[in-house]
């Protein structure tokens, strides 16, 4: 008796496709949508990774501050991963704030549990927390516990200096191979600079290690302020990185998407300016003007979103 084949259903073609690669992100839950893991979760999904997100704190904040944050118990943000590791294999990871010290070492214990996968640490400034106890000791967990388990540590000049350097007493900020000598003490093998100023209203970012700098890219300062943008550089290297990219150009993609979503950002309230991770699916101006041209009364009104 011959069987007969029956044909296969959406769901079966869809598991025989590649999947893409999963990155897990511990950081803030952010209402606003600038940064956090909503920022991850949409620049990740940009990048056409798969993100998994895991909640460490919730920020209480608008588009112009933060105002406090909530940590999440430490056994929770562990069960929330160790759940979702049971299930998928991850390819990179990004930690971005982690809310406690508590929070930070028991993250730890998860990230070593997977050494050779690729971790993307991002610094986020903390002037706002008024316990500066408690910022000291999240501080010090951090460079202890996270530290020696990063691949690339990411965050402004300004911050990495106050964070790796907090002696520095030159007029001049540190270079971004003297942060990288100072992060590398703790076992990180490179770090991203991002916010070096230069002259003639430039930019400069610049991924270096121990041994000077590798590769960068230099942008035209905004006038702009912005918020999410570390946690958009950071998550984008984190999904590269997990797709199979080599380093150098992960990092100047990262950049690069950077740059574009910062260029397409928007004003959603009546703070800063949040980047625009999806700015490649606008339509172009060329586009639009090839719509014009096939409908001359069409109504195409401006893009809204672009600030610039």
């Amino acid at each position: 008796m011959s069987t007969i084949p029956t044909p296969s259903s959406p769901i079966d073609e869809a598991t025989d496709q590649a999947s893409p690669a999963c990155v897990m992100s511990f950081n803030a839950s952010d209402a606003s949508g600038a940064a956090g893991l909503a920022g991850d979760v949409a620049t990740i999904a940009a990048m056409g990774a798969h993100a998994l997100p895991v909640v460490t704190t919730i920020l209480m904040r608008d588009t112009a501050e933060i105002f406090d944050h909530s940590p999440i118990d430490a056994d929770t943000v562990v069960e929330q991963a160790r759940a979702v590791l049971e299930d998928i294999t991850i390819a990179a990871w990004k930690v971005g704030f982690l809310g406690s010290a508590e929070t930070v070492g028991a993250v730890a214990e998860v990230l070593s549990d997977y050494p050779d996968v690729p971790l993307v640490t991002y610094l986020p400034a903390l002037s706002w927390m008024d316990d500066e106890d408690a910022a000291g000791a999240y501080h010090e967990a951090l460079r202890d516990l996270v530290l020696p388990l990063t691949t690339v540590l990411v965050g402004n000049q300004q911050t990495l200096a106050d964070f790796l350097l907090p002696e520095w007493e030159s007029e001049r900020p540190p270079s971004a191979r003297e942060l990288a000598v100072a992060a590398g003490e703790h076992g990180v093998r490179f770090v991203l600079v991002s916010g070096m100023q230069l002259p003639n209203s430039f930019i400069d970012n610049v991924l270096a290690s121990p041994q000077g700098a590798i590769t960068g890219e230099k942008f035209e300062r905004f006038e702009a302020g912005f918020v999410g943008a570390g946690d958009t550089l950071s998550a984008a290297l984190a999904a590269l990185l997990a797709s199979g990219e080599e380093l150098h150009m992960a990092t100047s993609e990262a950049l690069s998407f950077l740059d574009q979503s910062l260029d397409a950002g928007f004003r959603p309230g009546m703070g800063n300016v949040i980047p625009d991770r999806f700015f490649w699916a606008l339509p172009s101006p060329e586009d639009e003007e090839a719509d014009a041209a096939l409908d001359p009364n069409a109504d195409t009104p401006p893009n809204p979103r672009n600030v610039h």
